[in-house]
């Protein structure tokens, strides 16, 4: 059926034209550009709570930096008057004035309930940080060579069986006792095995996938076993470190409040260290902001920095990319 091409306005040469055929262009795949950490981040922030959350976190990990290196804290600062000791909030702020160092009343040696616990929150933020750095490294490179490797997997399970059945909080107290209980001796306690059973959770994530068919192939290449871990299998495992992750930072914290709890743990005035000094303020009328001022704060990190770490664990997946 012939048609009549006059009614568009335009010659048979124009609306009909040759177009040239590249080989090399037809291999080419148009798609748009995929960036891993862009990806993970778009997930996350795509989450309006997270926001929040995140917002709250570093709101309260720059207050508990900020906050005590431009203000003074003194322990003791009103121990010789009886009037200024254990006063909540109200009264507090009625004797010594509208400051915002009053605000949770005042301590058995009278002195800021408020100072106290951003002095403390630092200490306790800054060992879980430090201990997670330490343990999270070891643990992932130690995991991932192995279980990659079968010889250092029987070297290694032998360790792990002598060790790891030892009780983590009773290694902990027996090192604090043996040791002044200062800062660097609850770090040393917290990360001299603490990366075993991270190592041994990831050796377990490793065995799962080490003989997929680019790793065989990697290894019939003569790659070397440490370059397979770090450049096949670690990459792979990002969303898994990071749930990780999200467990054992505020874990750290939650065993220096216990160990100072039950009077075990730091020397310094951390988080742990003013609950079990506010112990007998919690059953006192009029004493409780003593006693649960602290606690809500340490909750409050722990119960942040676990929902963070879990939401960008599963931002973390490729699955959830999609």
């Amino acid at each position: 059926m012939e048609h009549d091409l006059s009614q568009y306005g335009m010659s048979e040469e124009k609306l009909f034209s040759f177009h040239d055929h590249s080989d090399l262009e037809s291999e080419k795949i148009t798609a748009p550009r995929y960036s891993y950490w862009q990806s993970v981040f778009r997930v996350f922030f795509r989450n309006k709570l997270n926001i929040v959350i995140l917002a709250l976190l570093v709101f309260v990990i720059a207050f508990a930096y900020i906050y005590p290196s431009v203000t003074h804290y003194d322990q003791f600062e009103n121990l010789m008057d009886a009037t200024a000791k254990h006063l909540p909030p109200a009264r507090a702020l009625k004797k010594f004035g509208l400051d915002l160092k009053w605000i949770l009343g005042s301590g058995a040696a009278g002195q800021s309930t408020f100072q106290a616990i951003w002095n403390g929150s630092r200490i306790s933020i800054s060992l879980a940080f430090i201990c997670a750095a330490i343990n999270m490294t070891v643990g992932v490179v130690v995991g991932a060579v192995w279980g990659f490797s079968k010889k250092v997997d029987i070297i290694m399970m032998e360790v792990y069986n002598i060790i790891g059945n030892v009780p983590y909080i009773l290694l902990i107290a027996v090192m604090v006792m043996l040791f002044s209980a200062s800062f660097w001796t609850m770090v040393l306690a917290l990360t001299v095995t603490g990366w075993l059973g991270i190592a041994y959770f990831i050796r377990t994530q490793v065995v799962i996938i080490r003989d997929r068919e680019y790793n065989l192939a990697s290894r019939c290449l003569g790659t070397s076993t440490i370059k397979i871990a770090m450049k096949n299998i670690l990459p792979f495992m990002t969303s898994v470190i990071v749930t990780l992750l999200a467990t054992e930072i505020p874990s750290y914290i939650s065993y220096e409040v216990f160990l100072s709890y039950i009077g075990m743990g730091l020397s310094d005035m951390s988080l742990g260290r003013l609950i079990y000094e506010a112990e007998s303020a919690m059953v006192t009328p009029g004493w409780e902001f003593e006693f649960w001022s602290p606690v809500a704060i340490s909750s409050i990190i722990t119960v942040v920095l676990y929902v963070i770490g879990q939401n960008l664990g599963d931002a973390s997946d490729p699955r959830t990319h999609m």
